[in-house]
């Protein structure tokens, strides 16, 4: 009975004490994507979870969640418990073009804690064949002068590829009317057959059809030329400033998260970017590596939806309306 006893208080006295915190992470996290599998943002959730999970040895689960354009998963999210196991990968539509254009059921600033920017891609302005513009100067001379001969897309109203466009009609000068599809991959599918003429879609859903010769590219977003198509000139060289958006994509959770683990998955985070062989996933994609802190990917999120809020009440662009 004594040497019961004894065994007893030895598996008492190891038990975590009532109230006391265990290292985090000790039971599985959850990555929610804004999207249904395949695609920038799933591959992005899929290969931070793979990251963390080995970094951190816990395991690391991605749920997708579709629906209101990330409006579902991003409120889902921002009523989560700020205790690190719930987080989101939360891009320019759900944090930058979305909250410019649409009254949410979430604050894309006050409702999150920023923890970690993973990486960007380029918008590429680009031509059916059939179009008489071998750049960027005589494209705009050839749409001011002949407005009625040219079909331009969007992958929806509001959506980042929708304003990248409108930003350039805006600044060069022209007209246009838009077709707004549901999702750049049907409107490239017009593109293809000749319907379309005119799209700015991110480089990674354009590049194989770029490569293949069917779609002309003019100019990319960016200050600089993008290595996988480094014969396309950026809008600064070709004379207009300020094209510097990009389809991002990093790691958010509820607001109030602990500094403590919020450094932490940062840390990981930005350690994973730094190996060669997550920049070669990535780049699959055409996202670039873009580590930031806590802090700086904050303000960029602050920046990124100040800019598309002044475009889309300067062009008069509103869900709401």
């Amino acid at each position: 009975m004594n040497r019961f006893a004894n065994w007893l208080c030895v598996l008492v006295a190891l038990l975590p004490a009532p109230g006391s915190a265990q290292p985090y992470p000790f039971k599985p996290v959850k990555i929610v994507v804004p999207a249904q599998p395949g695609g920038g943002l799933d591959l992005v959730g899929r290969t931070v979870a793979d990251q963390l999970g080995r970094a951190m040895n816990q395991s690391i689960i991605v749920e997708n969640s579709a629906g209101g354009g990330g409006a579902i998963a991003s409120q889902a999210v921002a009523r989560a418990a700020p205790d690190g196991y719930t987080l989101m990968v939360g891009y320019v539509g759900t944090h930058g073009t979305n909250p410019a254009v649409r009254k949410l059921p979430y604050d894309a600033i006050q409702d999150f804690t920023a923890i970690a920017m993973v990486g960007g891609t380029r918008n590429v302005l680009v031509v059916h064949p059939s179009v008489p513009a071998a750049d960027l100067r005589s494209f705009v001379d050839y749409a001011r002068h002949n407005a009625g001969k040219l079909n331009y897309a969007t992958g929806g109203i509001g959506l980042l590829n929708h304003l990248a466009l409108e930003q350039f009609r805006a600044a060069a000068g022209f007209d246009a009317v838009y077709a707004h599809y549901r999702g750049i991959g049907p409107a490239l599918t017009d593109m293809l057959g000749g319907q379309i003429q005119v799209l700015m879609p991110g480089l990674a859903a354009a590049l194989p059809h770029i490569r293949a010769g069917k779609i002309r590219p003019l100019a990319v977003t960016g200050f600089e030329r993008h290595p996988l198509i480094p014969g396309v000139p950026t809008f600064e060289e070709s004379g207009f400033k300020g094209f510097d958006g990009v389809q991002w994509y990093g790691i958010v959770g509820p607001a109030k998260l602990p500094e403590e683990i919020t450094k932490r998955l940062n840390a990981e985070i930005n350690k994973a970017l730094a190996s060669p062989a997550l920049r070669q996933r990535l780049s699959g994609e055409a996202i670039d590596p873009m580590p930031m802190t806590p802090e700086q990917f904050a303000s960029f999120i602050r920046a990124d939806i100040a800019r598309w809020s002044a475009l889309a009440r300067e062009r008069g662009i509103s869900l709401d309306d």
